[in-house]
């Protein structure tokens, strides 16, 4: 087992310790209404639409990059959905690809215009995106809030095996297939190096400019996912959840998941466990009845944790560099 492997081992272990302490002070906290089944179960089926948006966070962080349209874009799609819906479309099949096409279609154009029109850093074309999306959702919908979509296109996040929503159970698939893609293929190798040493990938041949627009046009598929998800979990689309910040429980999740800002760090499981940690987090508040103002400043408080973090162990990565060099 490598050096690098092992520290990522040891990463994962202490999200993982996070979360089981987390879930023990909650289960305290509640009087042991956590820990109960359909609790639990709930707490899965809230993480799955942010881990589903978190897969595709992962791969444009990995890079070095960021998506900030995702939550926008998977409320787009569910507004999209909508539109359809009132316009009497009722086959379930034409609804999800569509929904999901559009979201893919808003990642390749991310991607494009990182890599084709060469926009100086991600953040500021996905932020542009995500303000176009969020007006483009009201728009489509007439700022309404639509219901009355079919039983297909619920299926997904309605559905359950085992008392598991059938939407967490393609979460976990996803996360299978993308460890495999970044642990065992040439591309993931290629995605790691272009967000690790881009002059290294430049040397060796790798297409950075193709690897990238793969990794936001994947984010942008992943949203459209959530966008399914979203619908079947609330039964209405809304454009004006399209402001919410779900791309900062997406970021959150992959960075207490071992991600870094600077690119070329990142597992599909510690990523999990983040989101598992922002599902808890979340579910917690609501069996203690928190207010909103108090959730937004845990999270806001977890997210510069979760910063933090990234930051230290960076700067005592470098420091061990530097001493190894000596």
């Amino acid at each position: 087992m490598t050096k690098t492997k092992k520290k990522g081992n040891f990463n994962q272990l202490g999200v993982l310790l996070a979360l089981v302490l987390l879930c023990v002070v909650l289960s305290v906290v509640t009087g042991g209404r956590f820990l109960r089944v359909n609790n639990l179960m709930n707490v899965l089926d809230q993480t799955a639409f942010n881990a589903m948006l978190a897969i595709g966070m992962l791969l444009c962080l990995i890079t070095a990059g960021i998506d900030l349209s995702v939550g926008a874009n998977a409320i787009f799609c569910s507004c999209v959905g909508g539109m359809l819906v009132l316009r009497g479309v009722e086959n379930s099949a034409i609804i999800l690809i569509i929904m999901i096409a559009c979201g893919t279609a808003v990642g390749l154009v991310n991607g494009l215009l990182l890599t084709r029109l060469h926009l100086p850093h991600p953040f500021v074309s996905t932020l542009g995106m995500k303000n176009f999306l969020w007006g483009a959702a009201l728009l489509v919908t007439g700022s309404s809030m639509v219901s009355g979509f079919p039983d297909g296109v619920m299926w997904l996040a309605s559905t359950s095996i085992g008392g598991v929503k059938i939407s967490f159970i393609l979460v976990v698939i996803l996360y299978i297939i993308m460890h495999v893609l970044l642990t065992r293929t040439s591309l993931g190798r290629s995605i790691f190096c272009v967000g690790g040493n881009p002059e290294a990938a430049r040397l060796s041949g790798i297409h950075s400019d193709n690897v990238l627009t793969f990794c936001y046009t994947v984010s942008g598929f992943c949203a459209g996912l959530a966008g399914i998800i979203t619908v079947g979990r609330t039964s209405i689309c809304n454009g004006a959840d399209a402001v919410n910040p779900y791309d900062t429980d997406a970021i959150a999740a992959c960075i207490l998941g071992g991600a870094s800002f600077m690119g070329g760090k990142g597992t599909m499981l510690g990523t999990m466990l983040g989101a598992l940690i922002i599902g808890t987090l979340r579910n917690g508040f609501t069996l203690m009845a928190a207010s909103s103002a108090i959730q937004n400043m845990v999270l806001g408080l977890v997210i510069i944790v979760a910063v933090l973090i990234d930051v230290t162990r960076e700067r005592l990565e470098a420091k061990a560099r530097r001493l190894a060099a000596k």
